[in-house]
């Protein structure tokens, strides 16, 4: 029994050996403690599943940058399928309130907002080759800070270029899109359907593949990653490419008090205005989804694919000519415009 024992000096007594192992305990507990505050998760609002683009070229990418950048600190991690709040178009809202701390989403859905950032949508800002978060970029801090209230984006972005999705259409003219129901992103597509005789019909992404399934919309002006991120090859018939119909934009924003209270290494890890590196690497991954989705696309013998000539191409263009300058004369975006072609 140790309290039988003789407490020679310098002896450890059970009761010594108690106390020093609770002593321990504590410190361990202290350190983990401390670790455990120090480290920072920031929630990502995804509306979209985790098998979509956003989730491998952004949000795995802004969760390395950023645990690279400050020891393992700070990561993040993304909550999909709208767990963090349904509707896209509410995503903005998700980040100016705190609920996520970093969300990502288009401004076409709340196309008032954001007038000048939907300028490099337009047909005509960019050829159908340009990158289009470098376009963003160059007019960000002259002319599209201001539309993003109480956030600071980490990452701005395009897609590729629309092309014609539609169900039991085939389009090679113009005159084929008189009449037409056509799903558009925001006002910058709905002016380019309306152009061309079409009816523009404004709905989130998530809902288009019902919306053709059922033949509420004829069709759609969106880019091609869309047909593998929300599988509407399924329920389209016939693809027209070569027509510069514009493109998509998108921004993945940061909740403002959040960044403001990141570290300085956690700081410029985020891209910016000087460092595009995410917003990059989010168009990169666009236009890979969009080509392995053609592909496939192709490969299926019930699809028409209507690949136009320069000529055939240009009759498009003629028509729908005068949208890009009225829309920019509209929002008073001329200096914004030349900021996103390098003038």
């Amino acid at each position: 029994m140790f309290n039988e024992a003789p407490h020679l000096s310098g002896a450890v007594t059970w009761e010594d050996h108690m106390n020093l192992k609770h002593v321990f305990a504590g410190a361990v507990l202290a350190v983990t403690s401390a670790i455990a505050a120090q480290a920072e998760e920031l929630k990502f609002a995804n509306f979209t599943p985790p098998f979509h683009t956003i989730n491998a070229s952004v949000i795995e990418v802004l969760n390395k940058s950023l645990s690279d950048a400050t020891g393992g600190a700070l990561t993040v991690r993304g909550y999909h399928g709208g767990e963090l709040g349904a509707g896209p178009a509410e995503q903005y809202v998700r980040a100016v309130q705190g609920v996520a701390d970093i969300a990502w989403g288009l401004p076409g859905y709340t196309s008032s907002q954001f007038e000048k950032t939907m300028i490099v949508e337009l047909p005509g800002t960019l050829s159908n080759e340009d990158d289009g978060y470098a376009a963003m970029w160059a007019a960000y801090d002259a002319h599209l800070a201001g539309e993003f209230t109480a956030t600071v984006p980490v990452a701005m972005w395009t897609s590729e270029p629309n092309v014609l999705i539609m169900k039991d259409k085939v389009v090679r003219t113009p005159a084929d899109m008189a009449g037409l129901k056509v799903r558009v992103a925001g006002a910058t597509a709905a002016e380019v359907a309306t152009a061309l005789g079409a009816t523009p019909v404004q709905m989130p992404i998530n809902q288009v593949y019902n919306a053709l399934q059922t033949g509420l919309i004829d069709g759609v002006i969106t880019g091609s990653s869309t047909l593998s991120d929300f599988k509407l090859d399924e329920v389209a018939s016939s693809y027209t490419f070569g027509a510069n119909l514009g493109r998509l934009a998108f921004y993945a924003v940061m909740n403002e008090a959040k960044y403001n209270d990141l570290s300085d290494a956690a700081k410029a890890a985020l891209d910016s205005s000087g460092n595009t590196a995410i917003s990059k690497s989010a168009e990169d991954a666009w236009n890979a989804t969009s080509d392995a989705g053609v592909a496939a696309a192709r490969a299926l013998d019930d699809n028409t694919f209507v690949d136009l000539s320069e000529a055939e191409a240009a009759a498009f263009a003629d028509v729908i000519a005068g949208v890009t300058g009225a829309y920019v004369a509209k929002v008073g975006g001329e200096d914004a415009l030349a900021a996103m072609q390098g003038n």
